[in-house]
């Protein structure tokens, strides 16, 4: 009885779970923090593997690049109202989506993928996106709430008061959130593409089969 008596106070169930269950979300919020900090230096490295894998068509290029150019008008959208620390954004697309900048990257990368026109790549993007952008949320919703409290919440609970979500639009507030280097890189990546397009020779074909019609 003495020994079983010691036993059942030195092992509870509970406490193990609970004390497993806080060294998981520790180890979520340390690997989320790793994965945020690291997110420009993996796309560099995801963006090789596309560069290097992709196939792109006249045909791919026009509609994937279409596709991208919307999500970087999300992107513009939202940082014309984002004022980064210094408040809970409520205005513009953050009225319906908590983070209107990472949709707008998802849109980018899928449209970038679609250019590219090989399933491969298509891949190689949904795994960096989905590695890297649910990290970069968990990180930046902790820092939301380490710095805005009750505040934060109550905006992902209640949305936007009708003062806070009339603010327009500031393209100066975009360019001080240093959107254009978004847009330098979507432009990039879209001239890589057609470089190496040209470089495979699928304009050139393209250009010889329209000069020569279907009969020639």
């Amino acid at each position: 009885m003495r020994w079983s008596a010691r036993w059942s106070g030195a092992w509870r169930p509970s406490a193990v779970v609970s004390e497993t269950l806080s060294r998981i979300a520790r180890w979520r919020a340390r690997l989320a923090e790793a994965l945020a900090r690291r997110r420009v230096p993996l796309g560099f490295g995801a963006g090789a593997l596309v560069f290097w894998f992709a196939a792109p068509t006249p045909a791919s290029l026009v509609v994937g690049t279409s596709i991208a150019v919307a999500g970087e008008v999300i992107r513009i959208w939202a940082a014309g109202h984002l004022n980064k620390a210094r408040e809970v954004t409520a205005s513009g697309p953050y009225r319906w989506f908590a983070h209107p900048l990472y949709i707008g990257s998802s849109v980018i990368g899928a449209g970038l993928a679609i250019a590219c026109a090989r399933l491969v790549v298509l891949a190689i993007v949904a795994i960096y996106l989905g590695v890297t952008l649910p990290a970069a949320v968990r990180n930046e919703e902790a820092f939301l709430r380490r710095t805005f409290g009750d505040q934060y919440d109550r905006y992902r609970r209640q949305g936007a008061a009708s003062d806070e979500a009339r603010r327009r639009f500031s393209l100066a507030q975009a360019m001080q959130n240093r959107e254009y280097r978004a847009v330098v890189g979507l432009v990039l990546a879209v001239l890589l593409l057609v470089w190496k397009a040209t470089y495979n020779g699928v304009f050139w074909r393209a250009a010889g089969a329209h000069i020569m019609g279907p009969g020639s």
